[in-house]
């Protein structure tokens, strides 16, 4: 079973180390965007330096680092999916030494009366994935610690946002009716693809993990709503506030 992966008691065949070699340390905060567009306005607007890359089959994942009102911050943009965005929350920090997260990205809304015109902050996450469980003991929700860090920057700000469960999901199209009810019913405001396994790998390594989504699509009762997608996968408010964690954790 699925459930019965986790083993802590025996060392891992492969590392990020057989890859890479040594350990490096270039920065401490690392921000992780989902967005191409995102990450295109990073570099138009900021002086950035390549100083690492992820090397894949499928091609080359560059990591960039940038200053930002004094602090040196790395960004790259990720893979979609909690296998691939956890996978490169490890690498990265063998790579440049990161061991602060800033991970945000968009959402399917499952109460927009909740969620419209606010930033979410998860608090747990459904680990309707199989990524998690291969880093953190069986149970259906895993907590997300430094959700009231991001709640507390975010009033500082005064930025509207709202704090619910979310449910993590690699398969979109296996959201039926009866899985978003009862998510409801435990208390998710929003479905994602990547928070459960990231938010388990960081907890295992020791790393630090903040996040916030942006809703756009609205999954409701009996149908579905495509609603503001675009907007929420690359509107660039997101970027200003993943900037100003960075500069505060």
């Amino acid at each position: 079973m699925i459930t019965d992966s986790f083993d802590n008691q025996t060392r891992p065949l492969i590392t990020a180390q057989d890859y890479y070699g040594e350990p490096k340390h270039l920065v401490d905060v690392c921000l992780v965007t989902f967005s191409r567009v995102i990450g295109e306005s990073i570099l138009a607007n900021f002086h950035c330096e390549k100083i690492a890359e992820f090397t894949f089959p499928n091609g080359e994942y560059p990591i960039y680092r940038f200053n930002y009102q004094g602090r040196n911050i790395a960004f790259y943009v990720s893979m979609i999916g909690s296998a691939l965005a956890a996978e490169m929350v490890v690498e990265t920090n063998c790579l440049v030494g990161a061991t602060k997260f800033v991970m945000f990205g968009s959402a399917g809304s499952l109460d927009a009366q909740q969620t419209t015109n606010k930033f979410v902050i998860p608090t747990a996450a459904y680990r309707d994935e199989g990524m998690s469980y291969h880093y953190a003991a069986p149970q259906d929700y895993i907590t997300i610690k430094n959700s009231a860090s991001v709640k507390a920057i975010l009033e500082e700000l005064q930025v509207p946002s709202v704090m619910g469960k979310v449910w993590t999901t690699d398969a979109i199209l296996r959201e039926t009716v009866g899985q978003a009810k009862q998510r409801r019913t435990e208390g998710c405001i929003a479905v994602e693809m990547e928070l459960a396994g990231v938010q388990a790998v960081c907890d295992y390594h020791g790393f630090s993990l903040y996040n916030f989504l942006v809703t756009g699509d609205v999954l409701g009762d009996n149908s579905y709503t495509i609603g503001t997608l675009a907007d929420a996968n690359h509107n660039l408010d997101k970027l200003q506030l993943a900037l100003a964690i960075a500069y505060r954790v």
